[in-house]
């Protein structure tokens, strides 16, 4: 899980990210608190194909939270209102930008206010992130201090009373930290340490009560989106929390050019996300989606698809058959040859000839294959989606493509064939001519062509 560290200023927005996996923060940089802002920060949740954001929530010494405290609240309502399906933690930050400028300091080079932002909200998720449970990411920040920090808070403490004990007279704690050759630095995280020492019970308890379940989910390359509804009910969700997480509107430049009426077939990204059990299926699905619009914007296939001829719907709608007929992993290398013979049957006028989307069309209208039991009748169901019957592309995606089909639609072999099948030895044959082709059939897919739809 990639996971995106804020901490918000009134006049600049301190980035950081980090993967779950590797577990290390890296700065990203920072964004002027204007106008521009949400735009960006939506931009960099596709990029780094991410909604889970943990911001900074700063503390009084006491431990008590202030006007500023209050002013990334708003903030954090205000991301979730803007970014889709953004997901929002808190994490204490009390005395981060005094972190962060020392060690910028340390580092001996040039710095400006914003760098301090940066490095601020690389601390911030460092923090939360050494703490990320192994089971998910847990309620963390604003209630909970995990059980490493308070381990850490301890050893301070400890390490602080055996100094003191050693001195030989105890005036204040702040006299006796300066006796023992601590920075104005150093007091102030001792005194945050023991702060944290004072409240760790309550913290501990805070943290046993909480329901911190993640779940992972995945949507393979080729899955369609009733195999995904399937899934999805499968795990506890109900019909009607499906129906409406798929009919929701979303708010993805890669859904705007799509015909009125059609659905999310084909815009899910085949990947494993994990998620927290109160998710909804918005929340799920807008995962899905950004993955989807990151890989987009990311190998430029408007551009792309624009130079075949083809909108960012017709692409993602080849992207998909070409997904279905040459399925990964096992024939991926295959899938910019099946993109080319596809693509030069359009050029020509000569109807795609799919049996993956007369197979699409029947699970559209006959699931069950109740009346369509033979292939007979079912090459000949009249549906936009049956490209046996009716020239041209189908009316819409017929499954989710992977990224290798969609660079595969992009970016196409530099071949000439018009056919191609898969032999009953599992190799892909391809040919230029119908005669070809049939001997191809008949040489190698006596029993795989046949199989009903």
């Amino acid at each position: 899980m990639r996971i995106l560290g804020l901490d918000v200023g009134e006049k600049r927005i301190g980035v950081a990210k980090v993967d779950s996996s590797t577990k290390i923060a890296l700065p990203v940089g920072f964004l002027e608190n204007n106008e521009s802002l949400w735009g960006e920060l939506s931009k960099l949740t596709r990029l780094n194909n991410t909604s889970f954001f943990v911001l900074g929530l700063p503390r009084s010494n006491e431990g008590n939270e202030t006007a500023q405290s209050q002013y990334v609240r708003n903030f954090a309502k205000k991301l979730v209102e803007k970014v889709p399906g953004a997901k929002v933690r808190f994490q204490d930050e009390s005395l981060t930008s005094v972190e962060a400028e020392e060690r910028l300091k340390r580092r001996k080079k040039k710095y400006e206010k914003g760098d301090i932002d940066t490095e601020a909200a690389t601390i911030i998720l460092q923090d939360f992130i050494e703490n990320f449970k192994a089971t998910g990411p847990g309620a963390v920040g604003e209630t909970n201090i995990l059980k490493k920090e308070a381990d850490k808070i301890k050893l301070n403490t400890k390490k602080a009373e055996h100094k003191v004990k050693k001195a030989t007279k105890w005036i204040t704690g702040i006299i006796v930290l300066a006796i023992l050759g601590l920075s104005a630095t150093g007091v102030a995280l001792m005194i945050r340490d023991q702060r944290y020492k004072k409240y760790a019970e309550q913290f501990a308890e805070i943290e046993a009560g909480m329901k911190a379940e993640v779940f992972n989910f995945t949507i393979r390359p080729g899955e369609t989106i009733f195999e995904v509804k399937d899934s999805l009910k499968s795990i506890g969700y109900s019909d009607e929390e499906i129906e409406a997480g798929f009919n929701h509107a979303y708010n993805y430049p890669m859904l705007s050019g799509r015909p009125e009426g059609a659905t999310l077939e084909g815009y899910l990204y085949g990947e494993t996300h994990e998620f927290y059990a109160d998710s909804t299926v918005e929340d799920v699905l807008n995962t899905f989606l950004s993955g989807m619009q990151t890989a987009i914007d990311e190998n430029g296939l408007v551009d792309k698809y624009s130079d075949k001829g083809l909108s960012l719907f017709e692409g993602i709608t080849l992207a998909s058959i070409v997904q279905k007929e040459a399925p990964s992993p096992g024939f991926v290398s295959d899938q910019p040859t099946v993109a080319q013979v596809f693509l030069s049957r359009l050029e020509y006028g000569i109807a795609l000839g799919s049996d993956v989307t007369v197979s699409y069309a029947l699970d559209t209208i006959d699931p069950d294959r109740q009346t369509y039991s033979d292939n007979q009748s079912a090459l000949k169901v009249d549906s936009c989606y049956n490209t046996r019957l009716y020239a041209g592309l189908p009316c819409g995606p017929i499954a989710n493509p992977g990224l290798t089909a969609l660079l595969a639609v992009a970016e196409p072999a530099d071949t000439s064939y018009f056919y191609f099948l898969t032999g009953d030895d599992g190799v892909m044959y391809y040919s230029s001519t119908e005669a070809e082709h049939n001997q191809n059939i008949y040489s190698h897919c006596q029993n795989l062509c046949n199989v009903s739809l």
